[in-house]
């Protein structure tokens, strides 16, 4: 059977990432018949003496532009080695949003640059968003080789540049590989015009990587979503019934388990675990089930439950790291509605610490945020959450900082200072040589 890979593209501005996606899917044979001809029937129309592969993501952006709220672009295909999901996200700079929506639940990014261009600053804001997201897999493709006349040299000089780059980021492997998106050039098969790389074409290396950690091997977690209660003419056997519906965020949990409520703290045990009208032994992320508990406690949306062997604290004020999406600049005493798992409360941002500078590295000391930045805030709940480390627990040390008066999502937030620490290498992207 086919793994799934959860794939996500990134790029600046005319870094030909339309024309790559186009390819990609073009040369894997995952585009029907009938698109092609509209391709080829629209290139004609313009002029052109080859088919324009970008337009086969084009209508999605035009959608953009016209004002048609289209966040990422969700692309299906297929090898006989692996099934993929695409995210296709938009390069301009105020779209970044969009950038860490698509990252958010990717295994894999796919970062371009312009071989002529090289590292740009949105390259630097991407290598940064996927670090955050703690994104298992990045791998840089080096586009336009063809316009440098296949320069090994320049490739080096990049693959230098991008590697130091990512290091500083705390991106300890990443992969980079030289491609021409407009002629194919190591994109599903490897190109006899770069004779100097000894690394795989980008889809070989994309079937090729290991897959992301498994949710389920991590300690128990289950925000409940909602509590089932039969009505009352239900038939008399399901009038007692109580259970807590939502989906296992990470671990696995098997009837007569030992587990704790929180934030009540209250300690029970699983007597039944129901999916679809059955009964099961047991459940694993990410599966949504209903679950049965032996006593009966107080629990409503928003409680997570939890195993008894890992107990995680349930906290008021948190440490974060969050990448600010709004136009308007957050400055401490911001009130805001504070989004993690199933649970919304109240909260204020009661200082914002440090801001990631994108050339150096570096987080340097600030005292507001604006749009696009990447910075380090303290932030003070109304009631208390389940919040861990993000880099342990990617769930539950996520979060969103809403605005209370308009609903529009204003920051995606992470629990702990991201900006630290790296990726453990294993289990990261595979290294080839030049």
């Amino acid at each position: 059977m086919s793994t799934l890979l959860r794939l996500a593209t990134a790029g600046s501005v005319d870094d030909g990432k339309s024309t790559l996606v186009g390819r990609l899917l073009f040369d894997s044979k995952s585009v029907l018949a009938d698109q092609i001809e509209s391709v080829e029937r629209v290139s004609r129309n313009r002029g052109l003496a080859t088919a324009d592969l970008a337009l086969l993501t084009d209508g999605l952006r035009a959608e953009r532009e016209q004002g048609i709220t289209i966040d990422v672009a969700y692309r299906y295909f297929a090898t006989p080695k692996r099934n993929f999901i695409l995210a296709d996200c938009p390069g301009h700079v105020q779209y970044t949003k969009n950038t860490v929506t698509g990252a958010s639940t990717a295994d894999v990014v796919v970062l371009l640059i312009d071989a002529r261009k090289g590292l740009l600053e949105q390259t630097r804001r991407h290598l940064a968003v996927a670090s955050l997201l703690r994104v298992p897999h990045v791998v840089v493709a080096v586009n336009k080789i063809d316009l440098v006349d296949y320069s090994q040299e320049r490739y080096k000089e990049l693959d230098t540049q991008i590697r130091e780059a990512a290091a500083a980021l705390g991106i300890d492997a990443i992969d980079t590989i030289p491609v021409s998106a407009l002629e194919g050039a190591n994109i599903v098969d490897k190109s006899d015009k770069t004779p100097w790389y000894d690394g795989p074409a980008l889809l070989e290396l994309l079937e090729d990587l290991p897959g992301a950690q498994a949710p389920q091997d991590g300690s128990f977690r289950f925000p409940v979503q909602t509590v089932i209660r039969p009505q009352s003419s239900a038939a008399p056997e399901f009038r007692d019934y109580r259970g807590y519906a939502g989906a296992v965020a990470e671990g696995v949990i098997r009837v007569g388990d030992e587990v704790v409520v929180q934030p009540s703290g209250r300690t029970t045990r699983v007597d039944g675990i129901d999916f679809a009208g059955k009964s099961l032994t047991e459940a694993f992320a990410p599966q949504s089930v209903t679950i049965r508990l032996s006593d009966e406690i107080d629990i409503a949306r928003g409680d997570v439950i939890v195993s008894a062997q890992d107990v995680p604290a349930a906290v008021t004020e948190i440490d974060a790291t969050i990448a600010w999406l709004a136009e308007r600049t957050l400055a401490p005493g911001a009130r805001v509605l504070l989004k993690h798992g199933t649970k919304t409360v109240q909260a204020i941002v009661r200082d914002v610490t440090g801001l990631l500078d994108l050339n150096t590295a570096a987080v340097n000391p600030t005292e507001q945020l604006g749009l696009n930045d990447i910075g380090t805030v303290t932030i003070k709940v109304a009631a208390p959450i389940i919040a861990e480390e993000y880099a342990q627990h990617r769930n539950t040390g996520s979060f969103l900082l809403i605005d209370p008066a308009s609903g529009y999502t204003l920051a995606a937030g992470m629990v702990g200072n991201a900006l630290t620490g790296s990726i453990a290498p294993e289990t990261r992207s595979l290294q080839y040589a030049i």
